[in-house]
């Protein structure tokens, strides 16, 4: 059990991903300017918008199978529960 453990961790440390300062942030937009000049920031932006939006969709779509998943595992949950509270009556009645 416990190297399934220490699997998952390095797992996790190996996914991390650095975030980027605010200092990262601005010397990448002051090389982006070099490269593109002031006209391609309005391109820029709706890549990022366009990005963005994506990821909150995908997001927005995880949450909701993650969600219809719990609620079919109670509904599951709630039926075997029932039958075997059936059979326990049925047994008792025996």
């Amino acid at each position: 059990m416990s190297g399934a453990f220490f699997n998952l961790v390095l797992l996790r440390e190996s996914l991390k991903v650095r975030r980027m300062g605010a200092t990262e942030i601005v010397f990448v937009f002051v090389i982006y300017l070099l490269f593109f000049g002031a006209k391609g920031i309005p391109s820029l932006a709706k890549t990022l918008g366009e990005g963005v939006r994506h990821f909150r969709s995908a997001t927005d779509e995880i949450q909701r199978e993650i969600l219809d998943t719990g609620n079919k595992i109670k509904t599951d949950f709630r039926e075997v529960k029932k039958q075997d509270s059936n059979l326990a009556d049925k047994a008792n009645e025996e």
